[in-house]
């Protein structure tokens, strides 16, 4: 969430920010047009209860010299005027609610600012190659996609998850079940003993402010699953960002504790509400996944620097694994609605020719920390500021194993274990068909 205060003071900024979001110019003028109107009518409000609360206290105290002087004609008038200003205040803080829940909603579907480095475009063609690691190797005329080469080997079955859930579920089967387990484990021994990040192993259920914090809520509901609970309900997580973010909800963490690195290896669900159509064969696009999350909270100094950091660290699971991929700068027009900045971890999948994303790392400064009251203790221990907070994937297991299958794949139809996996394998170096003769393709 955006301050508004900052907002008053940079109107014309924010509706440049918007326009760089691809905000139609009208729109965006009038959005913080209707920001700022509703953000002086609350102050004006405020200003007037204030003022009929100072003279509710002088009636008072006149009140009580009247009495004294004996003019009880007069502590009558101010006796009804006080009831007639109680009145008032009773029902303008009621009015008081209003107008802060009327500014917030409005505020709350605001995305964040990007910062001055992000390009500016429309969309995925508009972004920017920071790095490229890795070659890309020549293609073969035999190399296949995950899931053809999934259910030749007998280990992928599209056909019973869509029996059992419908479509965009995977069952996995025996080498590559245990591969996507070997990955996630690699993955959190990574990030844990090399690179300093606290395992967590949060809820998978939240309650609609947990989500709201991190910014799913209100904009992005219909991407999400819930559940009913008691008299309300609870949401799936659809990302580990949302429960290890709002670990320091309403917190004010000692600065000396900053930065805080968290992990966590959990499924992750999506509806996939706004791609139908995409990815519709084997795992890419899934609504239910596994997904080791990385999270820092900084303090306002830090954050930028901790972008860096949590990117390289996502990128060193591909480079352990021994995968070409990419690092692009999203434009502002492919950003998420979060994000100040974000970095896109491509990783080279051979059975599509392309580069496919396997991690986002993103930069949102204060803009959870708002929606969540997460603030840290200044140095100086006098104040306290909103914290910034920082999210990434280190890295999309099932999208890494579709990486490992499709770039380890051989002419036979095996797939070559790489050798970082080898010690989560039992030593296993191949995984082969589980039939004694591959069915017909």
């Amino acid at each position: 969430m955006l301050d508004i205060k900052w907002i008053r003071d940079n109107p014309k900024a924010l509706v440049e920010a918007l326009q760089k979001r691809s905000w139609p110019a009208a729109e965006a003028q009038s959005a913080v047009d209707d920001l700022i109107a509703r953000d002086e009518a609350r102050r004006e409000h405020l200003t007037e209860l204030q003022t009929r609360q100072e003279r509710r206290n002088a009636a008072s105290r006149e009140i009580g010299n009247a009495m004294r002087s004996g003019d009880a004609a007069l502590a009558e008038k101010l006796k009804a005027e006080v009831g007639e200003i109680k009145a008032f205040i009773q029902n303008g803080e009621a009015r008081e609610r209003e107008l802060d829940k009327a500014l917030n909603d409005a505020l709350a579907v605001l995305p964040n600012v990007p910062l001055d480095d992000v390009p500016v475009g429309k969309d995925e063609h508009d972004n920017v190659v920071k790095r490229t690691v890795g070659e890309v190797p020549a293609r073969p005329n035999w190399v296949m996609e995950h899931f053809e080469i999934g259910e030749a080997l007998g280990m992928m079955d599209f056909e019973r998850a869509a029996k059992l859930s419908g479509s965009r579920f995977t069952v996995l089967k025996s080498g590559l079940a245990r591969m996507e387990r070997a990955l996630g484990q690699f993955m959190l021994d990574l990030h844990t003993t090399e690179h300093g990040y606290e395992e967590i192993q949060p809820p998978l259920m939240v309650r609609d402010e947990v989500l709201f914090g991190t910014g799913q809520l209100p904009k992005f509901e219909e991407d999400l699953f819930f559940a009913p609970h008691g008299d309300g309900r609870l949401g799936l997580i659809p990302t580990a960002e949302v429960p290890l973010t709002n670990l320091v909800r309403e917190d004010i963490t000692p600065h000396e504790k900053l930065p805080l690195r968290y992990t966590a290896l959990t499924p992750c669900f999506r509806s996939e509400a706004g791609s139908a159509g995409r990815d519709t064969r084997g795992m890419l696009r899934q609504h239910q996944f596994y997904k080791v999350e990385l999270v820092s909270i900084t303090d306002q100094d830090s954050s930028l620097a901790e972008h860096e950091r949590m990117t390289e660290c996502a990128e060193e699971v591909l480079k352990r694994l021994g995968l070409p991929f990419r690092t692009m700068t999203l434009c502002t027009g492919d950003m998420g609605f979060g994000a100040r900045k974000t970095y896109d971890i491509e990783v080279w999948l051979p059975g599509q020719n392309a580069y496919r994303e396997i991690s986002s790392c993103s930069v949102c400064g204060d803009f959870q920390a708002r929606r969540m009251d997460a603030r840290y203790k200044d140095k100086d221990g006098k104040g306290n500021r909103f914290v910034h907070t920082l999210n990434g994937s280190g890295t999309a297991v099932g999208r890494a194993l579709i990486a490992v299958i499709e770039n380890y794949q051989n002419e036979d139809g095996s797939v070559t274990i790489p050798e970082a996996l080898r010690p989560y394998m039992g030593g296993l170096e191949k995984i082969e068909s589980k039939y004694a003769h591959p069915p017909d393709q």
